[in-house]
Protein backbone atom coordinates (compact mmCIF):
# COMPACT_ATOMS: atom_id res chain seq x y z
CA UNK A 1 0.00 0.00 0.00
CA UNK A 2 2.94 2.33 0.57
CA UNK A 3 3.87 4.75 -2.17
CA UNK A 4 6.24 7.63 -2.41
CA UNK A 5 5.23 11.14 -1.53
CA UNK A 6 5.20 12.12 -5.18
CA UNK A 7 2.68 9.43 -6.10
CA UNK A 8 0.39 10.53 -3.28
CA UNK A 9 0.43 14.13 -4.48
CA UNK A 10 -0.24 13.07 -8.07
CA UNK A 11 -3.24 10.98 -7.01
CA UNK A 12 -4.64 13.77 -4.82
CA UNK A 13 -4.18 16.57 -7.35
CA UNK A 14 -5.47 14.43 -10.23
CA UNK A 15 -8.77 13.80 -8.44
CA UNK A 16 -9.22 17.49 -7.67
CA UNK A 17 -8.39 18.51 -11.25
CA UNK A 18 -10.78 15.94 -12.73
CA UNK A 19 -13.61 17.11 -10.49
CA UNK A 20 -13.00 20.82 -11.15
CA UNK A 21 -12.56 20.44 -14.92
CA UNK A 22 -15.55 18.15 -15.31
CA UNK A 23 -17.82 20.35 -13.21
CA UNK A 24 -16.56 23.50 -14.97
CA UNK A 25 -17.17 21.97 -18.40
CA UNK A 26 -20.66 20.90 -17.41
CA UNK A 27 -21.57 24.35 -16.12
CA UNK A 28 -19.99 26.05 -19.15
CA UNK A 29 -22.08 23.88 -21.47
CA UNK A 30 -25.20 24.91 -19.57
CA UNK A 31 -25.96 21.34 -18.51
CA UNK A 32 -27.73 20.54 -15.29
CA UNK A 33 -29.54 17.47 -13.94
CA UNK A 34 -32.87 16.90 -15.64
CA UNK A 35 -35.52 16.89 -12.94
CA UNK A 36 -38.11 14.15 -12.78
CA UNK A 37 -41.86 14.42 -12.92
CA UNK A 38 -42.34 14.85 -9.18
CA UNK A 39 -39.83 17.73 -9.04
CA UNK A 40 -40.54 19.61 -12.26
CA UNK A 41 -44.19 18.78 -12.93
CA UNK A 42 -45.46 17.18 -16.11
CA UNK A 43 -47.31 14.11 -17.30
CA UNK A 44 -47.15 10.41 -16.45
CA UNK A 45 -49.12 7.77 -18.37
CA UNK A 46 -49.11 3.98 -18.03
CA UNK A 47 -50.38 1.73 -20.83
CA UNK A 48 -51.17 -1.97 -20.66
CA UNK A 49 -51.37 -4.45 -23.51
CA UNK A 50 -54.84 -5.74 -24.33
CA UNK A 51 -53.48 -9.29 -24.56
CA UNK A 52 -50.11 -10.97 -23.76
CA UNK A 53 -47.34 -10.02 -26.17
CA UNK A 54 -43.67 -10.82 -26.72
CA UNK A 55 -40.93 -8.70 -25.22
CA UNK A 56 -39.85 -7.65 -28.73
CA UNK A 57 -43.31 -6.32 -29.62
CA UNK A 58 -43.55 -4.50 -26.28
CA UNK A 59 -40.15 -2.85 -26.81
CA UNK A 60 -41.13 -1.85 -30.36
CA UNK A 61 -44.34 -0.30 -29.08
CA UNK A 62 -42.38 1.62 -26.44
CA UNK A 63 -40.03 2.98 -29.10
CA UNK A 64 -42.97 4.11 -31.26
CA UNK A 65 -44.58 5.85 -28.28
CA UNK A 66 -41.26 7.56 -27.64
CA UNK A 67 -41.22 8.71 -31.28
CA UNK A 68 -44.76 10.02 -30.87
CA UNK A 69 -43.78 12.01 -27.80
CA UNK A 70 -40.76 13.47 -29.58
CA UNK A 71 -42.83 14.17 -32.67
CA UNK A 72 -45.20 16.23 -30.54
CA UNK A 73 -42.35 18.47 -29.40
CA UNK A 74 -41.71 17.10 -25.89
CA UNK A 75 -38.14 16.81 -24.61
CA UNK A 76 -36.63 14.83 -21.75
CA UNK A 77 -39.37 12.19 -21.89
CA UNK A 78 -38.83 8.70 -20.51
CA UNK A 79 -40.62 5.76 -22.12
CA UNK A 80 -39.95 2.35 -20.60
CA UNK A 81 -41.45 -1.11 -20.42
CA UNK A 82 -42.36 -2.51 -17.03
CA UNK A 83 -43.79 -5.72 -15.65
CA UNK A 84 -43.79 -7.56 -18.99
CA UNK A 85 -47.04 -6.02 -20.32
CA UNK A 86 -46.95 -2.31 -19.43
CA UNK A 87 -45.34 0.81 -20.86
CA UNK A 88 -44.81 3.92 -18.76
CA UNK A 89 -44.45 7.37 -20.30
CA UNK A 90 -43.10 10.21 -18.14
CA UNK A 91 -42.68 13.72 -19.52
CA UNK A 92 -41.19 16.01 -16.86
CA UNK A 93 -41.32 19.77 -17.25
CA UNK A 94 -44.19 19.70 -19.72
CA UNK A 95 -46.25 22.86 -19.27
CA UNK A 96 -49.15 21.66 -21.41
CA UNK A 97 -49.52 17.95 -20.58
CA UNK A 98 -52.99 17.68 -22.09
CA UNK A 99 -51.61 18.62 -25.51
CA UNK A 100 -49.04 15.82 -25.32
CA UNK A 101 -51.67 13.40 -23.99
CA UNK A 102 -53.87 14.19 -26.97
CA UNK A 103 -50.89 13.72 -29.25
CA UNK A 104 -50.15 10.32 -27.71
CA UNK A 105 -53.87 9.66 -27.76
CA UNK A 106 -54.44 6.76 -30.09
CA UNK A 107 -52.45 3.69 -29.18
CA UNK A 108 -53.67 0.89 -31.43
CA UNK A 109 -52.39 -0.11 -34.86
CA UNK A 110 -52.90 1.95 -37.96
CA UNK A 111 -55.07 0.31 -40.64
CA UNK A 112 -55.80 1.54 -44.15
CA UNK A 113 -59.23 0.32 -45.26
CA UNK A 114 -61.68 0.74 -48.17
CA UNK A 115 -64.72 2.83 -47.20
CA UNK A 116 -67.93 0.94 -48.04
CA UNK A 117 -70.88 3.04 -46.98
CA UNK A 118 -72.00 5.83 -44.68
CA UNK A 119 -74.10 5.29 -41.58
CA UNK A 120 -75.94 7.81 -39.38
CA UNK A 121 -75.14 8.28 -35.73
CA UNK A 122 -76.30 5.27 -33.67
CA UNK A 123 -79.58 5.58 -31.83
CA UNK A 124 -81.17 3.29 -29.29
CA UNK A 125 -84.49 3.45 -27.52
CA UNK A 126 -84.43 4.08 -23.79
CA UNK A 127 -83.68 0.88 -21.91
CA UNK A 128 -82.25 -0.92 -24.94
CA UNK A 129 -78.74 -1.49 -26.15
CA UNK A 130 -77.27 -1.26 -29.60
CA UNK A 131 -76.53 -4.51 -31.39
CA UNK A 132 -72.90 -5.56 -31.89
CA UNK A 133 -71.45 -6.87 -35.15
CA UNK A 134 -71.92 -8.51 -37.65
CA UNK A 135 -72.94 -5.66 -39.88
CA UNK A 136 -75.27 -5.98 -42.88
CA UNK A 137 -74.03 -5.37 -46.41
CA UNK A 138 -74.28 -1.83 -47.72
CA UNK A 139 -77.58 -1.08 -49.40
CA UNK A 140 -77.70 -0.32 -53.10
CA UNK A 141 -76.96 3.32 -53.81
CA UNK A 142 -75.07 4.00 -50.61
CA UNK A 143 -71.54 3.31 -51.85
CA UNK A 144 -69.10 6.01 -50.90
CA UNK A 145 -68.11 7.07 -54.38
CA UNK A 146 -67.68 10.43 -56.03
CA UNK A 147 -70.95 9.90 -57.94
CA UNK A 148 -72.89 9.37 -54.72
CA UNK A 149 -71.36 12.15 -52.63
CA UNK A 150 -70.67 15.82 -52.90
CA UNK A 151 -67.12 16.24 -51.59
CA UNK A 152 -65.79 19.39 -49.92
CA UNK A 153 -62.18 18.32 -49.47
CA UNK A 154 -60.29 15.21 -50.42
CA UNK A 155 -59.09 14.70 -46.84
CA UNK A 156 -62.08 15.59 -44.71
CA UNK A 157 -65.69 14.51 -44.30
CA UNK A 158 -68.04 13.60 -47.13
CA UNK A 159 -70.55 16.44 -47.13
CA UNK A 160 -73.71 17.44 -48.92
CA UNK A 161 -76.56 15.08 -49.78
CA UNK A 162 -75.25 11.86 -48.24
CA UNK A 163 -77.53 8.84 -48.63
CA UNK A 164 -77.66 7.16 -45.23
CA UNK A 165 -77.96 3.43 -44.68
CA UNK A 166 -80.57 3.42 -41.96
CA UNK A 167 -80.06 -0.29 -41.41
CA UNK A 168 -76.68 0.45 -39.81
CA UNK A 169 -78.13 2.82 -37.22
CA UNK A 170 -79.09 -0.08 -34.95
CA UNK A 171 -75.46 -1.20 -34.58
CA UNK A 172 -72.87 0.11 -32.13
CA UNK A 173 -69.53 1.41 -33.38
CA UNK A 174 -66.69 -1.08 -33.30
CA UNK A 175 -64.71 -0.79 -30.03
CA UNK A 176 -60.93 -0.40 -30.22
CA UNK A 177 -60.34 -3.91 -28.88
CA UNK A 178 -62.30 -5.40 -31.82
CA UNK A 179 -60.63 -3.24 -34.48
CA UNK A 180 -58.98 -6.20 -36.17
CA UNK A 181 -57.24 -6.06 -39.54
CA UNK A 182 -59.38 -8.75 -41.19
CA UNK A 183 -62.71 -7.50 -39.80
CA UNK A 184 -65.36 -5.29 -41.34
CA UNK A 185 -65.82 -2.40 -38.91
CA UNK A 186 -68.19 0.49 -38.30
CA UNK A 187 -66.20 3.51 -37.12
CA UNK A 188 -66.70 7.20 -36.33
CA UNK A 189 -64.32 9.99 -37.26
CA UNK A 190 -61.79 11.27 -34.74
CA UNK A 191 -62.21 14.72 -33.25
CA UNK A 192 -59.62 16.23 -35.57
CA UNK A 193 -60.70 14.52 -38.78
CA UNK A 194 -63.69 16.69 -39.62
CA UNK A 195 -65.68 13.55 -40.39
CA UNK A 196 -69.28 13.47 -39.14
CA UNK A 197 -71.32 10.33 -38.71
CA UNK A 198 -69.89 6.83 -39.08
CA UNK A 199 -68.53 4.77 -41.96
CA UNK A 200 -68.60 1.06 -42.66
CA UNK A 201 -65.06 -0.02 -43.60
CA UNK A 202 -63.89 -3.25 -45.23
CA UNK A 203 -60.94 -5.40 -44.13
CA UNK A 204 -57.64 -3.52 -44.04
CA UNK A 205 -55.32 -4.01 -46.99
CA UNK A 206 -52.45 -2.03 -45.40
CA UNK A 207 -51.31 -1.48 -41.83
CA UNK A 208 -48.94 0.90 -40.09
CA UNK A 209 -45.97 -1.36 -40.85
CA UNK A 210 -46.47 -0.51 -44.54
CA UNK A 211 -45.86 3.18 -43.81
CA UNK A 212 -42.25 4.35 -43.96
CA UNK A 213 -42.82 8.00 -43.03
CA UNK A 214 -45.16 10.94 -43.44
CA UNK A 215 -44.53 14.68 -43.39
CA UNK A 216 -46.46 17.92 -43.70
CA UNK A 217 -45.84 19.58 -47.08
CA UNK A 218 -46.80 22.79 -48.85
CA UNK A 219 -47.84 22.49 -52.51
CA UNK A 220 -47.10 24.98 -55.28
CA UNK A 221 -50.27 26.92 -54.42
CA UNK A 222 -49.25 27.31 -50.78
CA UNK A 223 -51.76 24.77 -49.43
CA UNK A 224 -50.81 22.39 -46.67
CA UNK A 225 -51.01 18.64 -47.24
CA UNK A 226 -49.41 15.38 -46.14
CA UNK A 227 -46.91 13.32 -48.11
CA UNK A 228 -47.14 9.65 -47.21
CA UNK A 229 -44.13 7.49 -48.07
CA UNK A 230 -44.83 3.76 -48.19
CA UNK A 231 -42.49 0.80 -48.03
CA UNK A 232 -41.94 -1.19 -51.21
CA UNK A 233 -44.42 -3.83 -50.03
CA UNK A 234 -46.84 -1.12 -48.94
CA UNK A 235 -46.66 0.60 -52.34
CA UNK A 236 -47.81 -2.58 -54.09
CA UNK A 237 -50.69 -3.02 -51.63
CA UNK A 238 -51.67 0.64 -52.05
CA UNK A 239 -51.80 0.29 -55.83
CA UNK A 240 -54.23 -2.60 -55.48
CA UNK A 241 -56.41 -0.75 -52.97
CA UNK A 242 -56.39 2.52 -54.89
CA UNK A 243 -57.34 0.77 -58.12
CA UNK A 244 -60.22 -0.90 -56.28
CA UNK A 245 -61.28 2.44 -54.77
CA UNK A 246 -60.92 4.53 -57.93
CA UNK A 247 -62.93 7.73 -57.32
CA UNK A 248 -63.96 6.27 -53.97
CA UNK A 249 -62.76 6.73 -50.40
CA UNK A 250 -59.87 5.16 -48.51
CA UNK A 251 -60.00 5.44 -44.72
CA UNK A 252 -57.04 5.70 -42.32
CA UNK A 253 -58.17 3.93 -39.14
CA UNK A 254 -56.26 4.48 -35.89
CA UNK A 255 -57.56 3.11 -32.59
CA UNK A 256 -61.04 2.44 -34.02
CA UNK A 257 -61.39 6.01 -35.28
CA UNK A 258 -61.05 7.43 -38.78
CA UNK A 259 -58.32 10.07 -38.73
CA UNK A 260 -58.58 10.82 -42.45
CA UNK A 261 -60.69 9.61 -45.38
CA UNK A 262 -59.39 11.04 -48.65
CA UNK A 263 -61.02 10.56 -52.02
CA UNK A 264 -58.76 8.66 -54.41
CA UNK A 265 -58.03 10.87 -57.41
CA UNK A 266 -55.03 9.49 -59.30
CA UNK A 267 -53.39 11.58 -61.95
CA UNK A 268 -53.03 8.49 -64.10
CA UNK A 269 -54.81 5.19 -64.40
CA UNK A 270 -51.72 3.30 -63.23
CA UNK A 271 -51.11 3.85 -59.51
CA UNK A 272 -47.69 2.21 -59.61
CA UNK A 273 -46.35 5.38 -61.24
CA UNK A 274 -46.47 7.10 -57.86
CA UNK A 275 -43.52 5.03 -56.62
CA UNK A 276 -44.86 4.54 -53.10
CA UNK A 277 -45.61 8.24 -52.50
CA UNK A 278 -49.18 9.28 -51.69
CA UNK A 279 -50.25 12.92 -51.46
CA UNK A 280 -53.17 13.75 -49.16
CA UNK A 281 -54.43 17.24 -49.92
CA UNK A 282 -57.35 19.33 -48.77
CA UNK A 283 -58.21 22.19 -46.46
CA UNK A 284 -55.45 21.53 -43.95
CA UNK A 285 -53.90 24.05 -41.62
CA UNK A 286 -50.23 23.62 -40.72
CA UNK A 287 -51.17 22.15 -37.32
CA UNK A 288 -53.68 19.72 -38.87
CA UNK A 289 -51.22 18.53 -41.50
CA UNK A 290 -48.48 18.05 -38.87
CA UNK A 291 -50.82 16.13 -36.55
CA UNK A 292 -51.97 13.81 -39.35
CA UNK A 293 -48.37 13.24 -40.46
CA UNK A 294 -47.38 12.29 -36.89
CA UNK A 295 -50.35 9.95 -36.56
CA UNK A 296 -49.49 8.20 -39.82
CA UNK A 297 -45.77 7.99 -39.06
CA UNK A 298 -46.08 6.79 -35.47
CA UNK A 299 -49.25 4.72 -35.78
CA UNK A 300 -47.56 1.41 -36.51
CA UNK A 301 -47.84 -0.11 -33.04
CA UNK A 302 -47.38 -3.90 -33.13
CA UNK A 303 -49.73 -4.31 -30.15
CA UNK A 304 -53.02 -2.86 -28.93
CA UNK A 305 -52.71 -0.84 -25.72
CA UNK A 306 -55.14 0.57 -23.22
CA UNK A 307 -54.45 3.53 -20.98
CA UNK A 308 -54.74 2.49 -17.32
CA UNK A 309 -53.42 5.51 -15.39
CA UNK A 310 -52.87 9.18 -16.15
CA UNK A 311 -51.17 11.49 -13.65
CA UNK A 312 -50.40 15.17 -14.05
CA UNK A 313 -48.20 17.07 -11.61
CA UNK A 314 -48.20 20.85 -11.57
CA UNK A 315 -44.82 22.66 -11.78
CA UNK A 316 -45.70 24.51 -8.56
CA UNK A 317 -46.08 21.28 -6.58
CA UNK A 318 -42.87 19.94 -8.09
CA UNK A 319 -40.88 23.03 -7.14
CA UNK A 320 -42.23 22.89 -3.60
CA UNK A 321 -41.10 19.27 -3.30
CA UNK A 322 -37.67 20.15 -4.67
CA UNK A 323 -37.22 23.07 -2.28
CA UNK A 324 -38.27 20.97 0.70
CA UNK A 325 -35.90 18.19 -0.29
CA UNK A 326 -33.00 20.59 -0.85
CA UNK A 327 -33.51 22.32 2.50
CA UNK A 328 -33.67 19.01 4.36
CA UNK A 329 -30.64 17.62 2.52
CA UNK A 330 -28.45 20.70 2.99
CA UNK A 331 -29.41 21.03 6.67
CA UNK A 332 -28.55 17.40 7.33
CA UNK A 333 -25.28 17.67 5.43
CA UNK A 334 -24.21 20.75 7.39
CA UNK A 335 -24.90 19.00 10.69
CA UNK A 336 -22.82 15.99 9.59
CA UNK A 337 -19.94 18.23 8.47
CA UNK A 338 -19.98 20.20 11.74
CA UNK A 339 -19.97 17.02 13.81
CA UNK A 340 -17.08 15.52 11.85
CA UNK A 341 -15.08 18.75 12.17
CA UNK A 342 -15.60 18.97 15.94
CA UNK A 343 -14.92 15.28 16.53
CA UNK A 344 -12.03 14.56 14.17
CA UNK A 345 -10.50 18.07 13.96
CA UNK A 346 -8.25 18.31 10.88
CA UNK A 347 -9.39 14.92 9.69
CA UNK A 348 -12.89 16.41 9.62
CA UNK A 349 -11.64 18.78 6.90
CA UNK A 350 -10.74 15.68 4.88
CA UNK A 351 -14.36 14.52 5.19
CA UNK A 352 -15.74 17.92 4.14
CA UNK A 353 -13.42 18.25 1.15
CA UNK A 354 -14.17 14.64 0.13
CA UNK A 355 -17.93 15.25 0.23
CA UNK A 356 -17.51 18.42 -1.86
CA UNK A 357 -15.41 16.48 -4.38
CA UNK A 358 -17.96 13.66 -4.52
CA UNK A 359 -20.78 16.19 -4.94
CA UNK A 360 -19.01 17.86 -7.90
CA UNK A 361 -18.44 14.52 -9.62
CA UNK A 362 -21.98 13.33 -8.93
CA UNK A 363 -23.51 16.57 -10.28
CA UNK A 364 -21.50 16.23 -13.49
CA UNK A 365 -22.43 12.56 -13.94
CA UNK A 366 -26.15 13.20 -13.42
CA UNK A 367 -26.07 16.17 -15.82
CA UNK A 368 -24.25 14.08 -18.44
CA UNK A 369 -26.75 11.23 -18.08
CA UNK A 370 -29.60 13.70 -18.50
CA UNK A 371 -28.12 15.07 -21.72
CA UNK A 372 -27.05 11.74 -23.24
CA UNK A 373 -29.87 9.40 -22.27
CA UNK A 374 -32.60 11.58 -20.77
CA UNK A 375 -32.08 10.20 -17.25
CA UNK A 376 -34.02 12.30 -14.76
CA UNK A 377 -33.50 12.98 -11.07
CA UNK A 378 -36.63 12.54 -8.98
CA UNK A 379 -37.36 12.44 -5.26
CA UNK A 380 -36.51 8.74 -5.09
CA UNK A 381 -33.15 9.47 -6.71
CA UNK A 382 -32.46 12.23 -4.21
CA UNK A 383 -33.20 9.76 -1.40
CA UNK A 384 -30.70 7.37 -2.97
CA UNK A 385 -28.06 10.12 -2.96
CA UNK A 386 -28.82 11.02 0.68
CA UNK A 387 -28.45 7.36 1.68
CA UNK A 388 -25.15 7.24 -0.19
CA UNK A 389 -23.88 10.23 1.82
CA UNK A 390 -24.29 8.13 4.94
CA UNK A 391 -22.35 5.30 3.28
CA UNK A 392 -19.58 7.73 2.29
CA UNK A 393 -19.29 9.19 5.78
CA UNK A 394 -19.16 5.65 7.18
CA UNK A 395 -16.12 4.99 4.98
CA UNK A 396 -14.28 7.91 6.59
CA UNK A 397 -15.27 6.81 10.07
CA UNK A 398 -14.08 3.24 9.42
CA UNK A 399 -10.67 4.59 8.36
CA UNK A 400 -10.32 7.06 11.21
CA UNK A 401 -11.39 4.60 13.88
CA UNK A 402 -8.89 2.10 12.50
CA UNK A 403 -6.22 4.80 12.88
CA UNK A 404 -7.23 5.13 16.51
CA UNK A 405 -6.78 1.40 17.05
CA UNK A 406 -3.33 1.50 15.46
CA UNK A 407 -2.14 4.47 17.52
CA UNK A 408 -3.55 3.01 20.74
CA UNK A 409 -1.50 -0.09 20.04
CA UNK A 410 1.59 2.08 20.38
CA UNK A 411 2.30 2.98 16.78
CA UNK A 412 2.89 6.52 15.58
CA UNK A 413 0.45 8.43 13.40
CA UNK A 414 2.99 8.35 10.53
CA UNK A 415 3.04 4.55 10.63
CA UNK A 416 -0.65 4.11 11.34
CA UNK A 417 -2.00 6.00 8.30
CA UNK A 418 -0.66 3.33 5.93
CA UNK A 419 -1.40 0.27 8.08
CA UNK A 420 -4.82 1.58 9.07
CA UNK A 421 -5.91 2.16 5.48
CA UNK A 422 -4.94 -1.37 4.41
CA UNK A 423 -7.39 -2.98 6.80
CA UNK A 424 -10.02 -0.21 6.65
CA UNK A 425 -10.22 -0.32 2.84
CA UNK A 426 -11.09 -4.03 2.94
CA UNK A 427 -14.03 -3.18 5.19
CA UNK A 428 -15.07 -0.28 2.92
CA UNK A 429 -14.94 -2.54 -0.15
CA UNK A 430 -17.07 -5.19 1.56
CA UNK A 431 -19.69 -2.66 2.69
CA UNK A 432 -19.82 -0.89 -0.68
CA UNK A 433 -20.03 -4.20 -2.53
CA UNK A 434 -23.12 -5.15 -0.53
CA UNK A 435 -24.65 -1.72 -1.15
CA UNK A 436 -23.89 -1.83 -4.88
CA UNK A 437 -25.25 -5.38 -5.22
CA UNK A 438 -28.48 -4.34 -3.54
CA UNK A 439 -28.77 -1.30 -5.82
CA UNK A 440 -28.15 -3.44 -8.92
CA UNK A 441 -30.80 -6.00 -7.93
CA UNK A 442 -33.32 -3.22 -7.23
CA UNK A 443 -32.56 -1.56 -10.56
CA UNK A 444 -33.13 -4.66 -12.66
CA UNK A 445 -36.20 -6.07 -10.90
CA UNK A 446 -38.04 -2.89 -9.92
CA UNK A 447 -40.12 -0.40 -11.88
CA UNK A 448 -40.94 3.27 -11.56
CA UNK A 449 -39.24 5.58 -9.04
CA UNK A 450 -37.50 2.69 -7.25
CA UNK A 451 -35.21 2.33 -10.26
CA UNK A 452 -34.14 5.96 -9.85
CA UNK A 453 -33.32 5.31 -6.20
CA UNK A 454 -31.28 2.24 -7.16
CA UNK A 455 -29.46 3.98 -10.02
CA UNK A 456 -28.19 6.94 -8.03
CA UNK A 457 -27.40 4.81 -4.99
CA UNK A 458 -25.28 2.57 -7.21
CA UNK A 459 -23.46 5.49 -8.86
CA UNK A 460 -22.75 7.10 -5.49
CA UNK A 461 -21.45 3.81 -4.08
CA UNK A 462 -18.97 3.42 -6.94
CA UNK A 463 -17.83 7.02 -6.43
CA UNK A 464 -17.25 6.27 -2.75
CA UNK A 465 -14.74 3.52 -3.60
CA UNK A 466 -12.92 5.73 -6.12
CA UNK A 467 -12.76 8.80 -3.87
CA UNK A 468 -11.70 6.74 -0.83
CA UNK A 469 -8.72 5.24 -2.63
CA UNK A 470 -7.55 8.09 -4.83
CA UNK A 471 -8.43 11.09 -2.62
CA UNK A 472 -9.01 10.19 1.03
CA UNK A 473 -6.05 7.80 1.31
CA UNK A 474 -3.35 10.15 -0.10
CA UNK A 475 -4.81 13.15 1.75
CA UNK A 476 -4.75 11.42 5.15
CA UNK A 477 -1.33 9.84 4.55
CA UNK A 478 0.19 13.21 3.59
CA UNK A 479 -1.33 14.83 6.69
CA UNK A 480 -0.06 11.99 8.89
CA UNK A 481 3.47 12.42 7.55
CA UNK A 482 3.44 16.19 8.10
CA UNK A 483 4.61 17.02 11.59
CA UNK A 484 2.85 20.40 11.78
CA UNK A 485 -0.50 18.95 10.71
CA UNK A 486 -0.14 16.06 13.13
CA UNK A 487 0.97 17.99 16.24
CA UNK A 488 -1.18 21.13 15.98
CA UNK A 489 -2.55 21.72 19.46
CA UNK A 490 -6.25 22.21 18.70
CA UNK A 491 -6.90 20.93 15.17
CA UNK A 492 -4.09 18.43 14.65
CA UNK A 493 -4.58 14.88 13.43
CA UNK A 494 -3.40 13.55 16.79
CA UNK A 495 -6.07 15.54 18.63
CA UNK A 496 -8.70 14.15 16.26
CA UNK A 497 -7.55 10.65 17.12
CA UNK A 498 -7.68 11.34 20.86
CA UNK A 499 -3.87 11.50 21.31
CA UNK A 500 -1.64 14.06 22.96
CA UNK A 501 0.18 16.11 20.34
CA UNK A 502 3.58 15.58 22.00
CA UNK A 503 3.42 11.84 21.50
CA UNK A 504 1.89 11.85 18.10
CA UNK A 505 5.10 11.21 16.19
Amino acid sequence: MKKGKRGLWISLIAMVVIAVVWLGSTLAAGWSPKLGLDLDGGLSVVYKTVKPVSGTDLSTAAQILNDRVTGNGASGATVATQGGNEISVSIPGEKNPQKILNGLGNTAQLFIRPALCFAPAPKAAKGTTLKPAPYPACSTGTQLTSTALAVNTSSGSPTGNIPADSALAQYASTPSGADQKSATVLLPGSSGSGLTGRVLLGPAQLSGTDVHSASAQVDTLGNWGVQLNLTSAGATKWDTLATQQFHAYIAFDLDAQIISMPLTLPKQASFSSFGGTVLISGGFTHAQATQLANQLTYGALPVALQRITVQTVSPTLGKASLQAGMIAGIAGLLVVMLYMLLYYRLLGMVVISGLVLTGALLWSIIALLGQSSGTTLDLAGIIGIIVSIGITVDSYIVYFERLKDETRAGRTVRTSVDRGFASAFRTVLAADAVSFLGAAILYFISIGPVRGFALFLGISTLLDVIVTYFFTRPFVVLLGRHGGATEARRLGVARGLGLEAEGAR
